[in-house]
């Protein structure tokens, strides 16, 4: 089986998914996929509150929370400030806090290299999705220049079942857009040919019409590239 097939399967899993349990199962399965030591979703909900899934050790969970690290983490700090995903060795490690935190994550086996997506929801929602990996620099930039699309859709799939656990969600966050909709204005956004996105998505133009014709419905757009900024500008999609 394909890569996109393999991720078609396990978002479609996502898209019906109706318990975190099952998010956590969900990464596991794409973390095995693309051959990675973790991925991890992490999500500061509206209340300031944070929870997440994903397949760091339990014992590093445990130490992030009792520590705070959220305050100092570098990842955290430097995506809070960009609306691009971006790869660790961008961000400032230089502060003696944060060369600490790293030293540590590393003795937790959190990994050398990453790559993490910044994710803005409604009602003050932010969430980070994140995969990271013990290899060389060229090993590294290879599979993130290979991977850099699909981790992205992976990611605003996350988040949109994510919001769905939300408590105090607005009532018309029920017309979020679903994860196949998210990709698809996602990659039409970036510049995509509909016929390129249909092949990305491993879909037919015919099916990716409907879901296209659906996000235009549900976000009040006249068309697809007011879609696109409509998305854009509620935070629905990263770019």
């Amino acid at each position: 089986m394909t890569l996109n097939a393999q991720m078609e399967t396990i978002l479609e899993r996502l898209e019906r998914s109706d318990t975190l349990e099952i998010l956590q199962e969900v990464i596991e399965e794409f973390a095995k996929v693309f051959g990675v030591n973790h991925m991890i979703y992490h999500w500061v909900d509206s209340a300031g509150d944070q929870y997440g899934c994903g397949t760091y050790s339990d014992d590093w969970r445990t130490r992030y929370l009792e520590q705070n690290y959220l305050r100092i983490d570098p990842v955290v700090i430097g995506c809070y400030q960009r609306f691009h995903p971006v790869d660790w060795r961008r961000l400032d490690w230089s502060s003696k806090a944060a060369r600490a935190f790293q030293a540590e994550a590393s003795e937790y086996g959190v990994g050398n290299q990453g790559f993490t997506v910044p994710i803005r929801g409604p009602n003050g929602q932010f969430a980070l999705f994140t995969v990271s990996h013990s290899c060389d620099d060229a090993t590294w930039d290879t599979f993130t220049e290979t991977h850099r699309r699909s981790l992205i859709l992976i990611a605003h799939a996350f988040n949109q079942k994510a919001l769905e656990f939300e408590p105090d969600r607005l009532p018309e966050q029920a017309r979020n857009l679903s994860p196949r909709e998210i990709d698809s204005i996602t990659l039409l956004a970036m510049g995509y040919s509909r016929a390129q996105v249909a092949e990305t998505l491993s879909i037919s133009e015919h099916t990716l019409r409907v879901y296209i014709e659906s996000a235009r419905f549900k976000l009040g757009a006249m068309n697809t590239t007011h879609a696109v900024a409509r998305a854009m500008s509620r935070g629905l999609i990263v770019v």
